[in-house]
């Protein structure tokens, strides 16, 4: 009795020390390229699924058909880097922890014009730039420096921004 009993035991401790042991799945850096709107060669119009197995370390998913606001998408709160499937957008915030192929975060407004040219809108908080690739959106903060980065494939008519 006292050998099944401790065969039991030592099945039951190795199976919880198994499950406290799980490897943190692996991301490679981050690199935005800013001139063709993508991130690690992903396009803001990638699916749900292309981007969860190109980019498999993301904190969390708002699947398809979920009563969120801004809709479907992946989303990387520890590198500040959000990419919206149902909206065709990707989003980089001031905290991004990766390279940007433009330094344009932390940017002052006036020092753009030399890698991006006169914007297509502008508004007294941001500036809407026309890409090759579609919109290219940044938010300045009170000092007039970039402070959050958005990119779509669609035009700026068609571009729908989560609030």
């Amino acid at each position: 009795m006292k050998p099944i009993l401790a065969i039991v035991l030592a099945s039951t401790l190795s199976c919880a020390v198994s499950g406290q042991l799980q490897a943190k799945t692996a991301c490679p850096a981050f690199y935005v390229d800013i001139l063709n709107g993508t991130v690690n060669s992903i396009k803001p119009d990638y699916t749900l699924g292309e981007i969860k197995q190109k980019l498999p370390c993301y904190t969390s998913v708002e699947e398809e058909g979920t009563a969120s606001p801004c809709g479907a998408g992946v989303f990387f709160k520890d590198r500040d880097i959000n990419f919206y499937t149902q909206r065709d957008y990707i989003e980089i915030g001031e905290k991004f922890k990766g390279k940007l192929s433009i330094p344009l975060l932390g940017a002052s407004r006036t020092s753009l014009f030399k890698w991006l040219g006169n914007p297509k809108l502008k508004d007294d908080k941001w500036d809407a730039y026309q890409m090759a690739y579609g919109t290219l959106v940044l938010h300045y903060n009170a000092t007039g420096k970039v402070r959050l980065i958005q990119f779509s494939t669609k035009d700026t008519e068609s571009l729908s921004l989560c609030p």
